[in-house]
């Protein structure tokens, strides 16, 4: 078994990568693009030379074929190349809250380091492609970091609860009835005057299947056909709640999902699932989707909330944050996401009047 080894760097560049890298991965997909040796060469900044001898110092090394090395014809990837490709884009898409989280951290620990003026805000948050991007808007804007890691919605407040973060992120269909799965879930762990609930944006949620939705698949009804296999996500995250939610509502019964025990840990998991046709359909939000060229069906809208102990309200960098968004640039920003729009955002919000399901009182007639 070939072992992995890690490594990052530091650079003051903006836009460096952020996804891992490994050298011949990235050899192999330049190849895999252009379609030449030559012109892999051109893409990744590589003499000719060096890119054709490394590639067959890796092929000795893995004692495999990466390369059909046919003389006057396109150059194409070997079945065991296809496969490396596939294989580190199924597991990258499987990593990347982990791979953000773990950039995040060093990034805080750097900043701590080299700028003594940087504030910090640690927030445990279920993953949305808003967080990074507020992460790389506030940092040079209001010399404030966000410490993002990247959780479950449930655990994440248990982490705003154990003193582990001044923030949590999380998300939920606000119209939940008193009993509802969101209310069984959310109820326990949010308390009136203990938590302040802050507006971030709204979102939508829905079914991602194949490239021009061939299965027809337009409702979560049309799950239970057969033949039709779905990817899940596991309990503890928000939108397992959503998706439970919606079930419950149209009387369908998980088990007659097929695949609903098949999980995946992430949206971006998730959707490359289906982009590999190991799956016809998962439950997520827009962004996934179109990050692997896929279809959208959107079946509900949701609210992405972040929540704060009152005691930390007052905290410099939870307002400095705070009025980062409420200001009409970092809206614009938000707004251009797919499926998400900017709902008042950075306004601190009545836990009983945004989240009806609080009130046991009876409405008046």
């Amino acid at each position: 078994m070939h072992r992995v080894q890690l490594a990052y760097t530091l650079s003051d560049e903006p836009d460096s990568a952020r996804a891992l890298h490994h050298p011949l991965l990235a050899m192999l997909a330049a190849v895999h693009t252009s379609g030449s040796i030559s012109g892999a060469a051109r893409q990744l900044d590589l003499s000719y030379r060096h890119v054709w001898g490394e590639l067959k110092r890796w092929e000795a090394q893995l004692g495999h074929p990466l390369v059909h090395w046919a003389k006057g014809q396109p150059a194409l990837l070997a079945p065991f190349g296809e496969k490396l490709l596939w294989a580190e884009r199924r597991a990258l898409a499987r990593l990347a809250p982990q791979i953000e989280a773990l950039r995040s951290e060093l990034e805080r620990a750097f900043a701590l380091a080299f700028d003594d003026s940087a504030g910090v805000v640690t927030l445990y948050a279920s993953h949305d492609e808003a967080l990074p991007r507020l992460r790389d808007w506030v940092g040079p804007r209001h010399q404030l970091h966000l410490d993002i890691e990247f959780t479950g919605s449930v655990d994440a407040l248990a982490a705003l609860n154990d003193g582990r973060c001044l923030l949590a992120g999380f998300h939920a269909l606000t119209q939940a009835p008193l009993r509802s799965p969101t209310a069984r879930t959310y109820r326990p762990m949010l308390k009136p005057g203990r938590h302040k609930l802050i507006g971030f944006a709204r979102r939508a949620q829905g079914l991602i299947v194949a490239a021009g939705n061939p299965l027809a698949l337009r409702s979560l009804h049309d799950l239970a056909r057969p033949g039709v296999r779905f990817i899940n996500c596991p309990h503890g995250t928000g939108t397992r709640v959503v998706l439970d939610e919606l079930l419950a509502g149209e009387g369908i019964a998980p088990g007659r999902i097929d695949g609903f025990d098949r999980l995946e840990r992430s949206h971006q998991a998730a959707a490359e699932a289906v982009a590999s046709g190991s799956a016809d359909a998962a439950f997520g939000i827009e962004p996934a989707a179109q990050a692997k060229g896929l279809h959208f069906v959107a079946l509900a809208q949701e609210q992405y909330f972040l929540v704060t102990l009152a005691a930390h309200l007052a905290h410099p960098h939870v307002l400095s944050l705070l009025d980062a968004l409420r200001t009409p640039q970092w809206r614009a920003v938000l707004d251009a996401i797919p499926g998400h729009r900017a709902e008042r955002c950075g306004e601190v919000l009545s836990l009983r009047q945004v989240l009806p399901w609080w009130s046991y009182r009876k409405p008046k007639p």
